[in-house]
């Protein structure tokens, strides 16, 4: 498991200023109602708790929680659990479902079309831990909650 140290000035675990959890049923309609809670939480933590909300930390938000609940629902019988958290720095989407397999990501592949989650989801976030639990796996993913650029900036060209 990675540290816990982001190197940004923010010291974690332990700054939680925000903590909610959410029991995900697994009809069609659970990865938009996880959308709708990450959304709700977000604008919580920004009016109760001041902390700046960027619009790509809310996008990024909405797609690992869309990415990762959907990966649940496919994979792993029974429910899903969500929980959210905030620091100063960060939010944390964490994933709980019943399937003990840690998903690994795929090799790239232009011409494959869809299994392109994880990869989706280790492109876009700051931090990413995978843990077997006794019953299943939870997957907590950290993004920024600032629009600094991290070490991989947009420099890239299109191919």
């Amino acid at each position: 498991m990675g540290s816990h140290a982001s190197g940004d000035g923010c010291t974690e675990p332990g700054q939680d200023l925000l903590r909610a959890g959410y029991a995900l049923g697994g009809d069609d309609g659970c990865i938009a109602d996880a959308r709708q809670h990450a959304t709700s939480f977000l604008d919580q933590a920004h009016a109760d708790h001041q902390v700046p909300v960027t619009s790509r930390a809310r996008d990024l938000t909405q797609l690992v929680v869309s990415e990762l609940v959907t990966n649940a629902r496919k994979y792993a019988p029974g429910p899903v659990l969500m929980e959210l958290r905030i620091t100063p720095c960060h939010v944390e989407i964490v994933v709980w479902d019943s399937d003990p397999t840690v998903p690994t990501a795929r090799a790239a592949d232009p011409g494959r079309i869809g299994q392109h989650g994880l990869e989706i989801v280790k492109a876009v976030t700051q931090n990413l831990f995978m843990d077997q639990e006794p019953v299943g796996k939870r997957i907590t993913a950290r993004i920024a909650l600032s629009d600094a650029p991290s070490s991989a900036t947009d420099s890239r060209s299109p191919a």
